[in-house]
């Protein structure tokens, strides 16, 4: 009986403590074009777009980035679209949905500023996209020569 019950509150404390997955919630904040914060369910939540790398702020299209993040989805009720992993700062992984139609992070991709993290995304759309963002020259696509976050962040100047 004893084992039956502390099963019962271990199976309950991970219930109340879970994550959500797929949800719908509003976002509140946009900390750069690939994090946002969201509420849902009177909670908070940090959310780190997947598959993206976007610019960071102080980088070239940083500012750009997001600010088309904000124009997109900023006090929108957006659909969340997790498979509840999350990143090693705690965020949950997901994918931002505005009105059922339009992906956030793939337009992000699509207008040249974000790159596809390929390095934990093999999900060839986004592969598609980021290659015809660079056919265009558009966003990061028009400089010269780019340097992803990635690299900006250990330090890599051009």
């Amino acid at each position: 009986m004893k084992k039956a019950i502390l099963l019962f509150f271990s199976l309950l404390s991970l219930t109340i403590f879970a994550q959500p997955k797929d949800f719908y919630a509003k976002v509140t904040a946009v900390k750069d074009g690939d994090t946002v914060k969201v509420l849902y369910e009177k909670q908070e939540y940090t959310v780190r777009l997947s598959h993206i790398d976007c610019p960071e702020k102080k980088q070239d299209f940083g500012t750009k980035a997001k600010q088309r993040t904000s124009d997109l989805c900023f006090e929108k009720t957006v659909w969340v679209q997790s498979n509840g992993k999350k990143d090693r700062n705690g965020r949950i992984l997901g994918e931002i949905i505005v009105n059922n139609r339009w992906n956030v992070n793939k337009i992000l991709v699509e207008e040249g500023l974000a790159w596809h993290y390929k390095k934990f995304s093999k999900d060839t759309d986004y592969s598609l996209l980021e290659e015809n963002a660079q056919i265009r020259k558009v966003g990061v696509w028009s400089m010269k020569n780019p340097i992803a976050p990635w690299d900006w962040r250990k330090g890599v100047r051009y």
